[in-house]
């Protein structure tokens, strides 16, 4: 295996303080130049590190097993990260090159004394975390997204993209499951606010969850789908599974990116189409960043009521137009007007959330799509956090506040039987 990848051969060398770094640099390449070895990662790592012994030092000699063992115990193991992994408070670890790496806690950064060796063991630990996934990164793939069994996200990004070394984030999932009381008792929105949502998912309005980064949209969908019935047929399409339904009659579909050799690839585009013969009462993509827009705005306006996702944006006005670009992603030539009618009169209600620089997260806005008005799509905020300043320790300090403004949905659900406590709009 060693000849085919170009490692040139070296006289031997018997100092391992020398050899120790030829054979884990000559292991890299190989273990980056290999397809991905699947769920023989371990037995199959073993034979590169050989290949990459022989490489180095020519054929083994007596007593070098200890050494190949010593480096099998090093790069077969996540390193530097693997004090975090028993933390469950930690929802995010963050690597930026070798000597720096920080956590999330509580929704704080905090840069740790963490540290890898050198750029090859961070090289050789991502390898050995995304490898028994059938993932890969390389010079020709230098980015790549994977998750692991448990369903925390990993991206990983390395030189020469990465300029300051390989960069890893690990976004943990959550074991204990956060319910909507949870985040009532953080201060992330009331209980009137947690109703009302309730009950326009259980009436069947497609419901957009919006915020800016990490401000738990994945989160809250999860919460928001539990108000679905449990009769009905769910679709969920997601880049990596992380949208966990209690339901009985569900559907999970993932996406796939392109093999070893480029081929294979399966989009959240290609899966929403796919999902519209599958006979859904409703369809939940993870998140839409593309052309998919189009496809979830069309299934909405055809009979797929109640369907929902989520979107990175900076406010609810700012949802509207990601929607627009994203939709013209999806290579048609549209007029603006004909896509804003199409979200018009799909969309129901944008349910934004906000992490503040604390770390703090909140439903800041909670906002009805209420028609259009000449070429404008009209939106009406129906409850809102209105800070008023900063304690102390730099939470935000302010308070929820229904506008006044009773949605104009409100007859609809309230003929299919839900009935809202007009009050709960009051001032």
């Amino acid at each position: 295996m060693a000849k085919k990848t170009g490692i040139s051969r070296v006289p031997g060398i018997s100092d391992p303080e020398l050899l120790r770094p030829r054979v884990l640099k000559n292991l890299v390449e190989l273990v980056e130049e290999t397809p991905p070895l699947g769920e023989r990662h371990e037995e199959l790592l073993k034979g590169l590190i050989f290949d990459a012994y022989q490489a180095a030092n020519g054929d083994l000699g007596p007593g070098e097993q200890a050494f190949l063992e010593e480096i099998h115990q090093y790069a077969a193991s996540n390193g530097a990260i693997d004090q975090f992994a028993e933390d469950p408070q930690i929802s995010e670890i963050m690597i930026n090159g070798p000597s720096q790496i920080f956590i999330e806690k509580h929704g704080k950064l905090l840069l740790t004394e963490a540290k890898y060796d050198s750029e090859i063991q961070l090289r050789l630990a991502i390898n050995h975390i995304i490898n028994p996934f059938g993932r890969y990164v390389n010079y020709k793939h230098p980015m790549v997204d994977a998750h692991l069994k448990d369903g925390s996200r990993i991206n990983a990004v390395i030189p020469p993209v990465a300029q300051q070394g390989s960069c890893l984030s690990i976004r943990r999932f959550l074991k204990d499951k956060l319910a909507v009381q949870d985040l009532i008792e953080k201060g992330a929105l009331t209980q009137t606010m947690a109703d009302f949502v309730a009950v326009c998912v259980a009436a069947r309005l497609n419901v957009i969850v919006a915020g800016n980064t990490s401000s738990g949209k994945t989160t809250f969908l999860n919460i928001l789908a539990r108000a679905i019935p449990d009769h009905e047929r769910i679709v969920t399409i997601e880049d990596s599974v992380e949208l966990q339904m209690m339901q009985t009659h569900k559907v999970s579909l993932e996406a796939r990116p392109p093999d070893y050799n480029g081929e294979g690839q399966v989009t959240i585009r290609d899966l929403v189409k796919n999902s519209l013969r599958m006979r859904p009462d409703r369809i939940i993509v993870g998140e839409i960043r593309g052309g998919e827009a189009l496809d979830m705005l069309q299934a909405m306006n055809t009979g797929h009521d109640g369907s929902m996702t989520t979107v990175h944006s900076n406010s609810p006005r700012d949802t509207l137009s990601r929607l627009e670009t994203m939709t013209l992603m999806a290579g048609f030539e549209l007029p603006v007007v004909a896509i804003r009618k199409q979200v018009s009169a799909a969309l129901d209600l944008i349910v934004y959330l906000t992490r503040f620089p604390d770390g703090t997260r909140k439903v800041t806005q909670i906002t009805e799509v209420a028609g259009m008005e000449g070429e404008i799509i009209t939106l009406t905020d129906i409850f809102q956090f209105q800070q008023t300043g900063t304690d102390p320790e730099g939470r935000p300090v302010g308070q929820f506040r229904p506008t006044g403004l009773r949605p104009m949905f409100s007859p609809k659900l309230e003929a299919m039987g839900y009935k809202f406590d007009r009050s709960m709009f009051m001032r």
